[in-house]
């Protein structure tokens, strides 16, 4: 299988969730079994309580079942885990402010478990944040896991030079799809898009409030914007920070991020030629370093740990994809280069580990199994490997270097479920939505925000200058315009630019 592009949002302080960007928006002319609009849930309360482990905040725990499948919930319900983290000054209380970090895949309690470190104590004054585990992730039940060692997966030869090793990267992606439907073939038809969206809504209706404040990051932004269209009338605010572009395909989207990701190392190898201090600099020839090194990695991997993979070009790409999401993280990329350069893959093999979440006691988590099975109902794409591989080529053009990463994805041609494509994001109705864009961002670059912030009946935009992933929490200017519209529900622009 290729790699699977996880986006990553690192706001405010060192706190970092990984976030996928493996394709565009799914787009499709239908709308939901009811229409574009749902009417929206009622009635419903939420006991909250204690949670097992506390701190200062006073945080709250509580689940919430949710149907399978809304129109038949006979069929059987997931708990979905909820955290709420209490506004400071309860007298001031506006609202839930519910927030979503993306994926898709990922829980989204962590942003409410710590809530200082992700938003300005201007939203946490008045408003209770307040996570979710989306179903089948994080600790909702049951959740999607399908395999244990993600190397046996994602660590094959991308550049396939035998009939042999062909057949060994389409049969992982059968094996990986084999093994989902083996473990968590119950639950895969029911983790759609759409239906997280009605999630929503149920939680709203169980908090007893008629209007809510969304905060979504990343893919949160792609699940708010299809909240706020099925549900308008339920909308009080929404900020979408690092959309991706509603109208692409799998595999425009996957072009775009593609881009967006070649055009950050582009920038991330000038800047080390420039840099006598950069680690990798090579006599101010990063570049051609870069190329000889990938070339040696594919024809001899570098062996770390016998109990682990060979850091191959697969592993090595994986890790210098990680360091695209934030110039955060290019000194310590120059050094895993380096380091490979003489014979030491283990630098390029963390940060590969740090992509695919993989802990220090050796155990990986299962974000990547519930990101292909929500991927795969929303927006499956191509659905033979020959139109698959037809790609290539304009992979090839817009990502030189990185253009492996992004082909030979073969996850949901083997898929077990029925697509369920996400319906056409409009917001129509929801009123004023703010999207966040960033101009450096490699997961979602601002070109798809852009398109968000347009296909929005009422989108306003706020561009960012940084080379991150999202854009809140890098300066004053958009924290200031983010948090005044959360608050006031007021905006007093169509662009705006921080």
């Amino acid at each position: 299988m290729s790699v699977i592009v996880f986006r990553r949002i690192a706001i405010c302080s060192a706190l970092v969730v990984f976030l996928s960007a493996c394709a565009g928006g799914a787009t499709s002319d239908s709308t939901t079994p009811s229409g574009t609009t749902v009417p929206p849930a009622v009635g419903g309360t939420i006991k909250w309580a204690d949670c097992p482990i506390t701190d200062d905040d006073g945080l709250k725990c509580s689940r919430l079942k949710v149907p399978y499948d809304y129109a038949e919930p006979s069929k059987g319900s997931f708990s979905l885990k909820l955290v709420k983290r209490p506004a400071t000054f309860r007298t001031k209380r506006i609202g839930s402010l519910l927030v979503n970090p993306g994926g898709p895949g990922f829980g989204g309690t962590t942003i409410a478990k710590n809530a200082n470190g992700y938003l300005s104590s201007d939203l946490t004054d008045v408003f209770d944040v307040i996570g979710w585990d989306p179903r089948g992730t994080g600790d909702s039940t049951p959740a999607i896991d399908c395999i244990d060692n993600y190397d046996m997966y994602f660590a094959t030869d991308p550049t396939p030079e035998t009939d042999a090793q062909r057949e060994a990267l389409v049969n992982s992606t059968k094996d990986f799809s084999a093994a989902c439907e083996k473990e968590s073939g119950e639950i895969l038809p029911y983790v759609s898009t759409n239906s997280t969206a009605r999630d929503i809504d149920t939680i709203r209706a169980a908090l007893g409030e008629d209007k809510i404040t969304y905060f979504g990051f990343s893919y949160g932004s792609e699940l708010g914007a299809t909240w706020a269209t099925m549900f308008p009338t339920t909308v009080r605010a929404a900020v979408l920070d690092g959309a991706t572009d509603p109208t692409s395909s799998y595999m425009e989207g996957g072009l775009q991020q593609a881009k967006g990701f070649e055009d950050e190392l582009t920038k991330y190898l000038a800047d080390c030629s420039a840099d006598k201090l950069c680690a990798f600099h090579n006599g101010g020839k990063a570049e051609e370093a870069f190329d000889a090194l990938m070339t040696s990695l594919d024809r001899k991997p570098l062996l770390v740990s016998k109990k682990r993979t060979v850091v191959n070009l697969s592993v090595a790409l994986t890790g210098v994809t990680n360091a695209m999401y934030s110039s955060s993280l290019w000194q310590s990329l120059g050094t895993a280069l380096n380091n490979a350069q003489s014979g030491d893959g283990s630098g390029l093999l963390q940060l590969y580990d740090d992509y695919y979440q993989r802990d220090f006691d050796g155990t990986w988590g299962n974000e990547l199994e519930a990101f292909n099975a929500i991927l795969c109902l929303d927006d499956p794409g191509p659905d033979t490997i020959e139109e698959t591989d037809s790609w290539t080529p304009k992979f090839q053009a817009v990502a030189p270097r990185l253009w492996t990463s992004f082909t030979n994805g073969y996850g949901c041609v083997f898929w077990p479920a029925k697509p369920d494509p996400r319906i056409r994001i409009t917001g129509i109705g929801a009123g004023p939505l703010v999207v966040v864009g960033t101009t450096g961002d490699a997961a979602t670059p601002l070109a798809s925000s852009r398109k968000m912030a347009t296909e929005l009946e009422d989108g306003r935009l706020i561009v960012v200058d940084a080379d991150r992933h999202t854009g809140y929490g890098h300066n004053d200017c958009v924290v200031s315009a983010v948090d005044n519209y959360l608050i006031t529900t007021e905006v007093d622009f169509s662009e705006k630019a921080c």
